[in-house]
């Protein structure tokens, strides 16, 4: 390779449109802008790309049989435009729960809490197996999954549901099971976000988060899941834009930190595979230098691969500068380049005969099959937790409380595909016996919305009320979707800001007043409970996408008795130090 074509394979970059040659005007117009080229062939063209990575977004995500055909194109491109003919290594977001950018009819999965709820590695396992089969269908090698934070703080902004819970342990377990699922599908993994991204209040996306954990905290809390994943053999670890002062008091992020990167992760934990960076557009990286030197600092931190820069020409040019000018040398580019290319060749994107791969032979059988929905179904029984029942309303019957209002929060989906989540539990209802009616009251309900929900309730058997991220930490709500679902700093947002948090509490407890039956069941952070009134039940299913309401369906009407466990503490509100629920909390019937 030349040089010019080493450094491009250390790039991963989005690109609008949903074919690689051929894409719609506005996206055409857009890449211009923001990229510098007209579509996909044009950007492995002048960048000799390494990587591509697809967002619902950019317009990538439309369909499985689109998706297979825009990966088909990407590595014609690719054949035609790199020297060396080396594949493109495709990737995505797709952990699935609240972020997930390949939606329906693919299989939507329960999603990292959720299957820590679940308590089962074997679940967390199966599911990564199908999510990674689904993604090497479409021509996807990569996923940048799982994640391997430890939740410790209700108020983190960005994290949440995308954890497996607040054990260091019990996460562990949970890395280590997907990593081996989707390994055995044929997917790269990437374990997130080093050194630990769960004990912060703050969003790497439109800030600097700083983690305060002392030396001996971080070995304790944070690093156990990622030599969990080393150990399993996770083909990338990706960084965090968080400052560790513990890890190194330079004040620079771990994305650039040399202690943090190659002091820690190479030389402490033993690791030789790929090192990424988070989206290098967001915030938290782009606060204290340049984006020419925060790609440069990046490599000479022991990172590999630079994901998503926001002016690439202006670090491409740095990258090859830097090499040129003696400040990286082209032996250490080498290092990164060979390691990119051994992950290209366990995927199956190097075979010996110089074939191209096989991209998407399998659609119609395997994305979204009836086997894969059907275990989806089977593993997000697992998941719904029941936290409080104090009358042993739960279950219902059709026979006592036929008539039901679903009432609440409908956040758009994260694939953008499914729900909206009030009228999916109204209508998966309606199929178990009851009659059932959905009233979105969305995530801020104001006096006008909650007197209409008051009016729907009157006369029914039973409220059910569908509340999300009732805030923990601030007098204002703060709404984590965008964040979450675009992770790389892009995109528009999923939904409106709340308002004030007291909307969605001013609603449970007037619906409470009425004297009808209330159920809550909070779709995205299990904490709301400890915010809300007193009510007749409250469930956590850890997400709004439809697997997940389907099953939390079943669960009030009986069909599935529940049988999730809290994977993370739910501490009062007035207390915060007092725990109101451990980990491992979970009523059944």
């Amino acid at each position: 390779m030349s040089l010019e074509e080493k450094v491009g394979q250390l790039f991963v970059m989005h690109v609008y449109g949903h074919t690689a040659t051929d894409p719609d005007p506005e996206d055409v117009d857009t890449n211009l802008r923001e990229l510098g080229v007209r579509d996909a062939a044009e950007l492995i063209a002048r960048y000799r790309l390494g990587g591509v990575i697809y967002f619902g977004w950019a317009h990538n995500t439309h369909s499985p049989h689109q998706i297979a055909a825009l990966s088909r194109g990407i590595q014609e491109a690719a054949a035609k435009a790199l020297p060396s003919g080396v594949p493109v290594l495709i990737s995505v977001d797709q952990e699935h729960g609240a972020v997930a950018r390949v939606g329906a009819p693919a299989t939507l999965l329960p999603g990292a809490m959720a299957l820590g709820a679940s308590g089962s590695h074997e679940h967390a396992r199966e599911a990564a197996r199908i999510a990674g089969a689904e993604l090497h269908a479409l021509g996807i090698r990569q996923d940048h999954a799982p994640d391997a934070d430890v939740n410790i703080d209700p108020a983190n902004p960005v994290i949440g549901v995308r954890s497996f819970g607040a054990d260091p342990e019990a996460v562990a377990g949970f890395v280590a099971a997907q990593v081996e699922g989707y390994r055995s599908a044929g997917i790269a993994t990437a374990a997130k976000h080093f050194p630990g991204h769960g004990d912060t209040t703050d969003d790497s996306h439109t800030e600097l988060p700083h983690i305060h954990h002392t030396r001996e905290e971080w070995d304790r809390f944070d690093a156990p899941p990622f030599r969990a994943a080393i150990a399993a053999g996770v083909d990338s670890v990706m960084t965090a834009h968080i400052v560790v002062p513990a890890l190194d008091p330079s004040g620079d992020p771990a994305t650039l930190s040399y202690p943090i990167v190659t002091g820690i992760l190479r030389e402490e934990l033993g690791y030789d595979g790929v090192v990424a960076t988070d989206s290098l557009a967001m915030r938290g990286v782009r606060t204290k230098y340049g984006d020419d030197r925060v790609a440069v600092l990046a490599l000479k931190a022991g990172v590999d691969q630079l994901l998503n820069p926001p002016r690439p020409q202006v670090a491409w040019d740095a990258v090859l500068r830097a090499v040129r000018e003696g400040e990286l040398t082209e032996e250490r580019i080498e290092e990164s380049v060979l390691r990119v290319l051994r992950v290209k060749a366990r995927v199956g994107l190097l075979p010996e005969d110089g074939s191209a791969p096989n991209m998407a032979a399998e659609v119609d059988s395997v994305v979204g099959s009836p086997a894969h929905r059907a275990a989806a179904d089977r593993i997000a029984d697992a998941t719904t937790t029941l936290l409080e029942n104090p009358g042993s309303l739960l279950p219902l019957s059709p026979d006592t409380h036929r008539d039901v209002l679903v009432v609440g929060a409908d956040p758009r989906s994260p694939s953008g595909t499914t729900g909206p989540p009030t009228t999916v539990l109204a209508d998966a209802l309606t199929g178990l016996g009851f009659t059932a009616t959905a009233l979105s009251t969305g995530t801020a309900p104001d006096a006008t919305a909650v007197d209409k929900a008051v009016a729907a309730a009157r006369g029914t058997g039973a409220v059910i009320v569908t509340t999300y991220n009732v805030a923990t930490h601030t007098a204002t709500a703060r709404d984590n979707t965008q964040a979450a679902n675009t992770a790389l700093d892009k995109g528009p947002a999923t939904e409106d800001t709340p308002a004030a948090e007291d909307g969605q509490i001013a609603l449970v407890a007037a619906l409470k007043a009425t004297g009808v039956p209330v159920i809550t069941l909070a779709v995205r952070n299990p904490y709301d409970v400890a915010r809300l009134p007193a009510v007749d039940a409250a469930l956590a299913a850890y997400c709004w996408t439809d697997v997940a309401l389907r099953a939390a369906a079943r669960v009030i009407a009986g069909r599935a008795a529940p049988r999730g466990r809290l994977p993370v503490p739910v501490r009062r509100a007035d207390d915060p130090a007092r725990v109101l629920y451990p980990i491992g909390h979970g009523l059944t019937y």
